[in-house]
């Protein structure tokens, strides 16, 4: 399906959304699809991609009807999902948000508000977090937050960074995401980008995000215990990895020190 220039239903509610292209990985979610993206142009997004991920119902054709572009992704996994929807990204957007297809994830004009101040003093990426108040807290499931602790718990260990959620509404500016260069096709997408971040540099913020239970159908990972075993695999391959990659190139650079050290006491010992 085409792509195409998807007007704004309404003024922004703030300055950021009109250059945000929101994109929204989806499978199988038609009874949710609409008033996920209904809500978003409400709030003044620029442009809604919606990325079907191989929906065996009618996902497509409802998101088509609510506004979006849809593009479709045959390979099976969120960070294909993302990646499609980054392609051919027009050049007036700035800034990418990644929500669920759910309905879990809103932004309220509030948030929203606070998001664009983020935004003014500089930060990179922002993350939702849904564990800062305790009705968000409440609609997260055991597994979300046994997730949330391990990988939290690792970031910190590994990169001295402690982070209070791995949620999915998250946004990033467009020059720090191409800086990334994230290659995780699955679920180690989010884990990924945050730890790409910290290596870069980039200003992250964390911001409090209302979490909702989903709105209709059946949830692919949290809900889902195959589901779960997959993204929790995901995630503790790509932390691995990106530990390991760390691990060696800290041990890299102080051989190299050592080295250089050890030529510059030999040149003077001549």
């Amino acid at each position: 399906m085409t792509s195409r220039k998807v007007p704004c239903l309404l003024p922004p509610v703030v300055p950021f959304l009109s250059e945000t292209v929101i994109v929204i990985p989806a499978l199988d979610e038609s009874e949710s699809i609409g008033p996920t993206i209904r809500r978003w142009l409400e709030l003044g997004a620029g442009r809604v991609r919606v990325v079907d991920n191989g929906s065996t119902d009618d996902t497509a054709a409802q998101a088509t009807a609510c506004g979006a572009e849809v593009l479709r992704e045959g390979l099976r996994g969120y960070g294909a999902a993302a990646w499609r929807g980054l392609e051919n990204w027009p050049e007036d957007f700035r800034w990418v948000i990644f929500s669920s297809a759910d309905g879990s994830d809103r932004m309220t004009p509030a948030e929203a508000r606070l998001w664009q101040a983020a935004l003014d003093d500089g930060a990179d990426l922002v993350i939702g977090d849904r564990t800062a108040t305790a009705d968000s807290r409440r609609h997260l499931r055991p597994m979300q937050r046994l997730g949330n602790s391990v990988t939290s718990f690792a970031l910190t260990v590994g990169w001295g960074r402690r982070f209070h959620d791995m949620g999915s509404l998250r946004l990033v500016g467009r020059r720090s995401l191409a800086a990334m260069r994230l290659t995780d096709r699955g679920f180690g997408w989010n884990v990924e980008m945050q730890v790409r971040a910290m290596e870069l540099g980039c200003a992250i913020v964390e911001l409090p995000v209302g979490y909702h239970p989903r709105a209709a159908g059946k949830s692919k990972i949290s809900g889902n215990f195959v589901g779960t075993l997959r993204a929790g695999k995901g995630i503790l391959s790509m932390l691995a990895r990106m530990l390991w990659w760390r691990l060696n190139a800290t041990r890299r650079i102080r051989d190299d020190a050592v080295m250089k050290a050890g030529a510059g006491w030999a040149a003077e010992a001549e």
